[in-house]
């Protein structure tokens, strides 16, 4: 019982994560919230810790993708912001 309470607990705070970072979320937030929310619901029936495990590491991966697509609109903004003048007198 103990592991699966703290699987429980890695995919609260998974779900918890993910939410945050949708708050940027090209799409908009809800589109996001309601995608992520649909995800979760599909697999609440899974009960085998691997499978769990498995999806967490899912969860993870979506989360550094996240990560990096908005390090990159980041980027690319301060690029443009930075960049645009010298460019025009080119």
């Amino acid at each position: 019982m103990q592991m699966a309470s703290s699987l429980r607990g890695e995919v609260l705070n998974l779900y918890k994560n993910l939410l945050y970072l949708g708050r940027d979320y090209p799409k908009g937030a809800d589109y996001f919230k309601r995608r992520l929310k649909s995800v979760f619901l599909k697999n609440k029936d899974v009960k085998d810790p691997e499978k769990i495990k498995e999806l967490i590491e899912q969860g993870k991966f979506v989360m550094k993708e996240l990560e990096a697509l908005y390090f990159l609109k980041k980027y690319r903004a301060m690029k443009q912001r930075y960049y645009s003048d010298t460019n025009k007198t080119n």
